[in-house]
């Protein structure tokens, strides 16, 4: 199950990155920012378990200023996610610990803001102003997964 529906990845993709992403791409996306989602949820839960609590907090992901950064851009976007379709997808995971109310209230920024970093590193890797080909599709996802 994925995290963002299509659409949503399109419009994001459009209005960040002024690109456009092929349909076949958008469900490579979509796993993909699953999987980056999860792998930070899992840091966290980590964290939270090393400091002995069954609850993660928001200070317990890996989120580096670089991404804090992104995620008040992301803030000021039109385009938004909807809450209720990231606590749905959360349900779905393996089992996790409980997350802390500061750190649910900012899930759909943490989530929209992986999109909007995948989205400007291939707006920085394209070498075509309106559409990600496959080669830079595969460029930006090898540099997300390097950095989260």
């Amino acid at each position: 199950m994925a995290v963002i529906g299509a659409h949503k990845i399109e419009e994001l993709f459009k209005e960040v990155a002024g690109l456009t992403i092929h349909k076949e791409k958008v469900k490579a996306l979509s796993e993909l920012i699953d999987e980056k989602f999860h792998d930070l949820l899992l840091i966290g839960q980590a964290n939270a378990k090393y400091n002995g609590r069954e609850i993660i907090w928001y200070s317990d992901l890996p989120l580096t200023k670089a991404f804090r950064e992104s995620m008040q851009k992301f803030a000021t976007l039109e385009t938004k996610l909807e809450m209720q379709d990231v606590i749905e997808h959360i349900k779905t995971l393996p089992p996790i610990y409980a997350l802390e109310v500061e750190l649910e209230e900012k899930l759909t920024e943490i989530v929209g803001t992986l999109l909007y970093i995948f989205a400007k590193i291939a707006r920085t890797l394209s070498r075509d102003d309106r559409v990600v080909s496959a080669e830079e599709f595969e460029e930006a996802k090898e540099l997300i997964n390097l950095m989260i």
